[in-house]
């Protein structure tokens, strides 16, 4: 029997494009599904001219959630999976394991569960008009345990994070504009390459200074205000970097900046 591909993953230029793969299924979450998008992240991590990934999904929907049989002996257990040497945490929850370089989602269809918890453990997020969001564990007897009931209430404050977590109920894209779900709605036949302009944009920045940016604001989330400073602080070597040169450069002669991530 041919294994299929359930995570599909394409170099372009600086960006790593990571497509959920699984469309007979509404793309749910199984388990290969949940390591290839690890193995994914680890790729974007580890290779020095990928700045950006873009998460986006093949099919009618973004996905559906997770396979809930296939995950029963995780719930159980109380722990997600191990994250071995060759994957990166997905969901962002465990920092030493977390992907260094942005990403960015393009949401289309039904985006549950997982899929919520997912796009807010990336950076930025766009999705369609007709898209449907849906944290709905509470209706099947969990919790959401991917970081959506911390991540909810950083994004769209207590009480917008309540409203949600609380009912299960779907919100729509107007709805996931106006509480922080996402940043930008768009046609849906336009989702794809909305969030490809946008991780190329990011890919085209300084490497070294997105990434110190991109520190800097996790390290405020997790530690607060006096790490965020420390860490600020300790960037001034940025500034001598081959990369600060050129962009001072590039604004001297009025021109596009080349970075080289040095």
């Amino acid at each position: 029997m041919t294994r299929t591909v359930k995570v599909v993953i394409e170099e372009r230029g600086h960006v790593l494009l990571i497509g959920l793969n699984r469309p007979e299924k509404y793309n749910a979450f199984d388990r290969d599904t949940w390591h290839e998008v690890a193995r994914a992240y680890k790729l974007l991590e580890s290779n020095k001219d990928l700045r950006c990934g873009l998460v986006y999904a093949n099919g009618k929907h973004f996905t559906a959630g997770l396979d809930l049989p296939e995950w029963t002996d995780v719930f159980s257990s109380g722990e997600w999976p191990d994250i071995p040497a060759d994957e990166c945490d997905p969901l962002g929850l465990r920092p030493e394991h977390r992907c260094r370089k942005p990403i960015v989602m393009a949401i289309h269809g039904i985006c549950y569960t997982i899929g919520i918890e997912l796009a807010l453990g990336a950076e930025v997020r766009v999705c369609g008009r007709s898209a449907r969001f849906g944290q709905i564990e509470v209706k099947r007897g969990i919790i959401a345990c991917g970081g959506a009931t911390v991540r909810m209430v950083q994004e769209f404050g207590y009480a917008n994070a309540q409203r949600y977590l609380l009912t299960g109920d779907e919100f729509d894209a107007e709805t996931a504009l106006r509480i922080g779900m996402v940043q930008e709605v768009v046609d849906d036949e336009k989702v794809f390459e909305t969030g490809l302009a946008l991780a190329t944009n990011i890919a085209a920045q300084a490497p070294l200074a997105v990434q110190a940016s991109l520190e800097s604001s996790r390290s405020y989330l997790l530690n607060g205000m006096d790490e965020c400073a420390r860490l600020v602080a300790r960037e001034v070597p940025l500034m001598k970097s081959e990369d600060a040169a050129e962009g001072v450069a590039s604004f001297k002669e009025r021109r596009q900046a080349v970075f080289k991530g040095r």
